[in-house]
């Protein structure tokens, strides 16, 4: 029987689903980790770094909760600071000067939302990246392994493509913001989740995203090593595809596709 939206936004959110910390283990060697914005702080709601795919030189860019729960306070339960997005987009533009390919891994409710994040200008640094990423002149792919809310998610997905797992959910906000604000009751979280499109069936449908990267019915969890085996694919399948379009083409196929929402 399918699972209805909501049904997938619980396994989205499962603790023991494998976050982006597993996946760089598997899919990546010789991972290096950089850090900090080089403005204010590291935060680790963003993981990043250099690493080899497939034998190529790639960055990584992650969103990451946490496996437990002290490191998902740690990791501010993967709701990224302005400083997240920044450092994101320091790799992305040192990706940019040395020719490396940019692969995403988006798993997050949102961006954080609290004072101090605002103070120091988390719309504007959710509006840079959206900017800055169009103009890339090498490969971008972006992968929702979780979830992927609203511009927090955006800020690391504006990409030649975009691919969710199967039972992952990409959406404008949260269901339960989106109650909250239309009906003022965040308790009707389960009928806006039915409404909002949020599965990767329904954003395929859509053309929101490219590709659905099959995992087990009752989530990645119950078999995290054939998953990353089916990440696997889907990377190297794309990315020799896209190393074959100039660097003009790339980004110019990346502002279209966009503009074509």
């Amino acid at each position: 029987m399918p699972k209805t939206p909501w049904e997938r936004l619980k396994i989205a959110r499962m603790m023991e689903r494998p976050t982006s910390q597993y996946y760089i283990r598997k899919l990546f060697t010789d991972f290096i980790e950089l850090h900090g914005d080089r403005g204010f702080a590291d935060d680790g709601a963003v993981m990043g770094g250099v690493a080899f795919f497939d034998g190529r030189p790639v960055t990584v860019i992650t969103e990451e909760k946490g496996r437990d729960i002290a490191e998902r306070q740690k990791r501010n339960f993967g709701s990224p600071h302005p400083e997240g997005y920044r450092k994101a987009l320091r790799l992305m533009k040192q990706a940019d000067k040395f020719g490396r390919p940019v692969i995403c891994l988006v798993d997050t409710q949102g961006a954080y939302c609290g004072t101090g994040a605002e103070e120091r200008g988390q719309g504007e640094a959710i509006a840079t990246n959206l900017k800055e990423m169009m103009a890339l002149k090498v490969p971008v792919i972006s992968v929702v392994i979780g979830e992927g809310g609203s511009g927090g998610a955006l800020a690391v997905a504006v990409a030649n493509r975009v691919a969710m797992l199967e039972n992952a959910v990409y959406s404008v906000l949260s269901p339960e913001g989106f109650a909250a604000i239309l009906w003022k009751d965040a308790g009707r979280a389960e009928e806006a989740a039915g409404v909002m499109k949020i599965t990767a069936e329904e954003l395929l449908q859509l053309k929101i995203i490219e590709d659905i990267i099959p995992e087990p019915e009752e989530g990645a969890q119950s078999d995290p090593k054939a998953v990353c085996e089916n990440i696997k694919r889907y990377l190297k399948t794309n990315l020799d595809e896209l190393l074959s379009i100039t660097p003009e083409e790339l980004a110019q196929q990346r502002y279209l596709r966009f503009r074509g929402f």
